[in-house]
């Protein structure tokens, strides 16, 4: 696993009624969740800094991002895997 860039803004997931993330915002542009390939809750076993967290692996415009969700916070971090596009990997 290559983590190419990290991101943290104020809302760069949009999820639905679940919690599932349905678009990722990059370079001010939304770009629909193709695929969810990978769900981890942590709420059993998490940091205690940060408390429980849920982990998406997803596809977005041929790219993997790793969606990280920290529920007390209620913030969301993506990062890079690998990306097909060449705008991805800088930008988000």
């Amino acid at each position: 696993m290559s983590l190419l860039h990290n991101r943290q803004a104020d809302r760069p997931v949009v999820t639905d009624s679940t919690g599932r993330p349905v678009q990722v915002m990059v370079e001010d542009e939304p770009l629909a969740v193709d695929a969810i390939e990978s769900v981890r809750e942590e709420v059993a076993a998490y940091p205690v800094a940060t408390g429980p967290r849920t982990l998406f692996v997803v596809r977005v415009a041929g790219s993997r991002l790793r969606l990280v969700h920290e529920h007390r916070a209620r913030r969301w971090t993506v990062d890079v895997l690998r990306s097909d596009r060449s705008t991805l990997a800088s930008a988000a």
